[in-house]
Formats: C-alpha cells, sequence, structure tokens
C-alpha cells in the first residue's frame, strides 16, 4: 500500500503498441506456465515454526461469492462470521499494563505504546510454541503503516507539541499480540510475556554491508551502527527460522530538508517541506537538511524474533534501500534463502535477494546474520516474455567507481539509482509478490500507473502495457530450473485488471469471474488458492468505475483457470491489507485498514470527512483500523 504516493494523474495517450496485441500476445503463453502446475515443488518453503498443512483440497474457491458493496461494514460469504480481534488503540498485553483505548483520543503517548498502533497492514502467524505447528495458539505480528493525526489526536494538528509527535511515532512500527482459540472464538492473550509494540523510537542495529559506513553516521551516531525506530512499514515477511521482516515503505514522507536537497534525497523522494507529519518540528534528525545522512538509515528490511521479546530489531542493509512493500521467503534448491521486494512507487523495481549461505533447519540461532550476505539482483523484464536477473554488485556492468559508487555500500544505500544505471525495467507499482508453494510460480501485484505514457514519462511495455493505468494487473514468472536461483525466466501477465463496463477496451481488463482494480495484497494459502486484496483509491477512478467496483476487497483465483471470485468487501472508505490462515487453514486473519479514508491524506478534526464508523459503529465516532477473524460457521476449510 502507498498511502503518500497514490497515483492520481491522468496524462496522454502514446502511439504504442495496443492493448488488445498486446495482451494477445502475453496471454497466449500461459499455458507455458500453467504447465508448471503438475510440476514437482522445488525447495518449497513452509510457514515459520510450522510445517505445511496435512489437509490438502482443490486450489479452486468453493466459496458463493459475495456482491459488491458499498456498505460501512465487512461481508463474507454465507456460512461465513467474521469478528474483530484486534484494533487501534486495544491494548497489547503487555505485562507493563494495558490501558483502555479511549474515543475522544486523549490517550497519552505512553498509553499509545502499549496500544495497537493505526492503520494495520502485513500480518503472520507464529505457532506456540516454536516449532509447532498450533492452530489454536500463536502470535500475531504486524505492521503499523502511517498515523491518520486527525483521528490520532482530540484536536488533531491543533497545538502541535512533543506529546503528539511522540504518540504519532508510537502508533507506527509494529505489535506482537498473543492470541489464542477457546471453544471456537479467538481473543488476545492479556497480559503475555509475548507482547511488545516495536515504534518510530525503538532501538535497532544496522547489519550488512552498510553497517558503520560514512553514509550511515550521524551527530548522534558516530558510528553508523545504530537507528532509532522503523516507521511507515507496509508489507512483510518472514523467514524459515521463525522471525519477522517489517519493511518500511515510504520513510521519505516523514522528512523535510530545511537545506540543499542532495541527489539521493531527490531520487527517493525527500522534499523541501515534507508530507505533512511535522515529526521535524520535536525531532530534528528529521531535517535532511540539518542531519543529511539520517534518511539513509530508513527504508530498509528491518528483522526481528517475535519469540524473544528481549531481541533487537536489525536492519538488514544487504536487502537494499527503497519504498519496500515488502519481503517474501523462497528456498532454492541447494537450501539458500530467496527474498522477492517490491519497491512500490510508480515506475520502479522488483527486486530479488539470494543469500550466500545456506539455511541451518537445525539451529535458528546459526542463521542470525543470514540476511547480511548475498546478492541483491534487479528484475528486467524482456518484450519476448523472458527476462534476467541484474547483480546489484560493485564494480559489475555500470555500477563502478568511476560511474560515482564507491562501493557495495554505496550500491545499497542508492539501490534505485544502482536499479537505474544496471538498466532495470520500470514497472506499475510493484507491490505485495507471491511465491506458488508448490511450483515456485512468482506471482507480483502491479497496483496502478495512470503517468505512464505521459508527458516526459516511461511509454508502454510488453510488461506494463497500458497507457494511464489506473487498474493495475499482476505479472507472474517461472525461474529457469524452477529454482528460485536463476538468474532468468519466463514471465506472463496473470490477470490484468479493469471495469468490464468501461468504454475503452483498454480498461476492461480480462478478469474471469468477479472484476476488480487496483491489486495490492497477493498471498496463497497451503492448497495454492491466490488470494488478492485490492487497493482502489476514489482518485485514482471516475465515480461511475468506483460504483461499480464498490468497497475495496478480497478475492480468490484458482491459478490454473483464473477464475477469481469475490470472498469479502471491506467497510466504506477502507483498504484490506495483510491476510495469513492457521496451518489447518480453519482460521483466516485479515486487517482492515482506514476506514473512513476520503480523498485528503489526513482528516482534519475541523473538517473530518470520516465517512465510516466501522468498527464500532456510530456511538464510537472514531473509525479504527484492525484486524478481523474469519471462519467457517461448520469449521471447515476456509475457502474451499
Amino acid at each position: 500500500m502507498s498511502h503518500s504516493y497514490r497515483d492520481d494523474q491522468t496524462l496522454n495517450a502514446s502511439a504504442n503498441p495496443s492493448f488488445a496485441e498486446v495482451l494477445e500476445s502475453r496471454m497466449s503463453r500461459r499455458g507455458l506456465l500453467k504447465g508448471a502446475a503438475a510440476a514437482a515443488a522445488v525447495g518449497s518453503l513452509p510457514l515459520a515454526g510450522c510445517a505445511a498443512s496435512a489437509s490438502r483440497r482443490d486450489p479452486a474457491p468453493g466459496f458463493a461469492p459475495v456482491s459488491i458493496s458499498t456498505a460501512d461494514a465487512v461481508r463474507v460469504p454465507q456460512g461465513y462470521t467474521a469478528k474483530v480481534l484486534y484494533a487501534w488503540g486495544d491494548s497489547v498485553g503487555h505485562p507493563s499494563g494495558s490501558p483502555a483505548f479511549r474515543q475522544d483520543a486523549a490517550n497519552t503517548a505512553a498509553e499509545q505504546a502499549l496500544q495497537a498502533g493505526m492503520h494495520h497492514d502485513g500480518i503472520h502467524y507464529f505457532p506456540l510454541p516454536y516449532g509447532s505447528t498450533s492452530s489454536n495458539t500463536g502470535l500475531l505480528v504486524m505492521n503499523h503503516e502511517y498515523t491518520d493525526d486527525g483521528l490520532l489526536h482530540s484536536d488533531g494538528f491543533a497545538d502541535w507539541s512533543a506529546e503528539k509527535v511522540r504518540k504519532s511515532q508510537n502508533a507506527h512500527g509494529c505489535s506482537v499480540v498473543e492470541v489464542r482459540e477457546k471453544g471456537g472464538q479467538w481473543e488476545v492473550v492479556r497480559p503475555s510475556p509475548f507482547a511488545r509494540r516495536i515504534t518510530a523510537q525503538t532501538p535497532m542495529r544496522v547489519g550488512g554491508p552498510a553497517a558503520g559506513h560514512a553514509l550511515m553516521k550521524t551527530a548522534a551516531d558516530a558510528t553508523g551502527m545504530n537507528v532509532l525506530g522503523t516507521f511507515n512499514n507496509c508489507a512483510h515477511g518472514y523467514t524459515p527460522w521463525g522471525t519477522y521482516l517489517t519493511c518500511e515503505e515510504n520513510w521519505d514522507t516523514y522528512f523535510i530538508n530545511s537545506g540543499t536537497l542532495t541527489d539521493d534525497h531527490l531520487r527517493n523522494g525527500v522534499s523541501p517541506k515534507g508530507r505533512g507529519y511535522r515529526w521535524n518540528e520535536f525531532d530534528e534528525r528529521f531535517d535532511a537538511g540539518k542531519h543529511p545522512n539520517e534518511p539513509n538509515r530508513h527504508g530498509w528490511v528491518v528483522e526481528f524474533d517475535p519469540y524473544n521479546p528481549q531481541s533487537q530489531p536489525v536492519k538488514r542493509t544487504a536487502l537494499g534501500r527503497f519504498s519496500h512493500e515488502g519481503a517474501w521467503p523462497a528456498k532454492t534448491a541447494d537450501g539458500r534463502l530467496v527474498i522477492y521486494m517490491g519497491d512500490d512507487r510508480v515506475f520502479e523495481y522488483i527486486y530479488k535477494f539470494v543469500s550466500r549461505d545456506r539455511i541451518n533447519s537445525s539451529d535458528r540461532n546459526a542463521n542470525a546474520s543470514l540476511l547480511d550476505h548475498g546478492t541483491l539482483y534487479v528484475a528486467k523484464f524482456n518484450d519476448d516474455g523472458r527476462g534476467e536477473w541484474i547483480p546489484l554488485v560493485h564494480g559489475q556492468g555500470a555500477l563502478t567507481v568511476a560511474n560515482g559508487f564507491a562501493d557495495q555500500a554505496d550500491v545499497l544505500v542508492r539501490t534505485r539509482a544502482a536499479a537505474d544505471a544496471a538498466g532495470a525495467t520500470k514497472m506499475d507499482r510493484p507491490e505485495w509478490i507471491a511465491v506458488h508453494p508448490h511450483t515456485n510460480e512468482v506471482y507480483c501485484t502491479l497496483t496502478n500507473n495512470s503517468q505512464r505514457g505521459g508527458k516526459d514519462r516511461a511509454g508502454t511495455d510488453r510488461a506494463n502495457p497500458r497507457v494511464n493505468n489506473v487498474f493495475g494487473q499482476i505479472i507472474r514468472w517461472r525461474e529457469t530450473g524452477n529454482d528460485p536461483a536463476g538468474l532468468r525466466f519466463e514471465w506472463d501477465l496473470f490477470a490484468v485488471a479493469g471495469d468490464p463496463q468501461s468504454t475503452d477496451a483498454a480498461q476492461r481488463g480480462n478478469i474471469i469471474g468477479d472484476a476488480y482494480g487496483s491489486p495490492d495484497g497477493l498471498w496463497f494459502d497451503d492448497s495454492g488458492l491466490l488470494w488478492i486484496q485490492t487497493d482502489v483509491s476514489t482518485s485514482t477512478l471516475n465515480k461511475g468505475a468506483y460504483e461499480r467496483l464498490g468497497n475495496n476487497m478480497m478475492l480468490a483465483a484458482d491459478v490454473r483457470s483464473g477464475l477469481t471470485k469475490r470472498f469479502l468487501t471491506g467497510p466504506a472508505g477502507c483498504e484490506i491489507t495483510g491476510v495469513v490462515m492457521t496451518p489447518d487453514s480453519r482460521t483466516m486473519f485479515v486487517n482492515i485498514q482506514h476506514p473512513g479514508e476520503t480523498s485528503s491524506e489526513r482528516n482534519d478534526p475541523k473538517n473530518p470527512k470520516v465517512v465510516s464508523s466501522w468498527p464500532d459503529g456510530a456511538a464510537g465516532g472514531r473509525p479504527r483500523s484492525a484486524t478481523i477473524v474469519i471462519r467457517r460457521d461448520d469449521g471447515g476449510l476456509v475457502g474451499s
């Protein structure tokens, strides 16, 4: 999800190949990848801390789809029930205290540090104890992407203060909550020794090639080894040894620059005025004019151990610095770890990291620095349906001292510039990535890009075939030898989203079944059923298309046939983001983000324009992001 960089410009068409030509060419190759569905899995990766479920089922959506909705409610298929589990302001269950949420937003910054943060995003379930396959006791770990200060504070930005900045910082980061099922009902365990909040003030260590580098040093940290906090965490990842990967996306929006913008500030979006968070007014490190290296310390993948509440998070610089949407794992044929990543900004790139060392499956502690050593690659999608991974390694190709790259740390701090120099393919906002659990095919949502083909902007190509692309598509590829370590791949477009009633043929898409726009979240369950979540912004669609597609939704797709069914619709103004199941596939956790959001960036308390009162109803007043639990009423497998 890219809250601060919604793509809302409608620009000129171009003389590139017609959409019909491109679509026919690309979709005619689907059989090439579909054949992999019958192939034996190579290095398939089970959920961290648990084995794959023994209850196999046909990977086709077996429920009756729900209709399009604009209601201020969560709607699921007949025979299913959805209940709120953990909403913004709910106690995390920390042993030191459990402050209750106040609907008047009068909770203090210190209380917010012990409560659920705002705007839930990527989520993962870790069974308890570690190494088990428990489906009734576990840890839920999730990101809290950003804050809406018009809702966070009782009087919004009025009388802005250090206390309000600290409360906003404490509403960012991550939650670790212990959850359990009793008598068919799920609850948060309070208190719990595992309960934890990670915020924009949590001390973190720097790992990998950029640790201690001059570009990471600041007045407050002469070592370049210690950073305060993580923020604007979007999607996520996990490792086979049971750690969580939280991913820093639009970190640049929190900075201003009162001095001179550097080339790297410009390339990464740091601006003179920032995007309105105003942290710099009481936390000077967020003024890049005074502290030009502070932005270099953000934009990374951060690893921490949810099973150890005392563990210190580590920023893994070997995985590159950009607007990380997430970090999705796969395992190579020889036992090394691959992390796939998208850079969620228009015309940015798709990456993968391949570890140098093999995963140690018998000693989780032996993997403590595995993500610090390996090779980062960026993808090039050729028009012939083939592609390659280009290594971002200092001294190779254009990444030389003569071209301005001093060393490997410089390459990683300036990952976007390195990918530019390497000649990677500019994509239509790469967001979530999902790896098929049996075939190792990789799917990536390209959410939208209305600037494609515009003035002074890149034109279309076979992977990004539409100008003014307001609906997005899902691309997929198969690595050489069906091994995630491969350096070449074959690709096609799995789905092209759109409005079936559009008068423009290029905007109708090709969805088989229930239509959708702006695919964002993406996740495979254990059977191979693909779950798709949408982030349709009212600013990207005309009113008619928005009304026809309805609120944001979650769908399930059979990747063999392409048949897609709508499983869930969310409250007014929300985004559906983050989904995971218990190992037995009988409980699903889904995050509902920013219910009530309008086209304004953050609601003005004097003119709030809030269109939702979910989940507390009209009596509650303030809409709250929340994690919901979805189960079949008969206790069966979700989605079947």
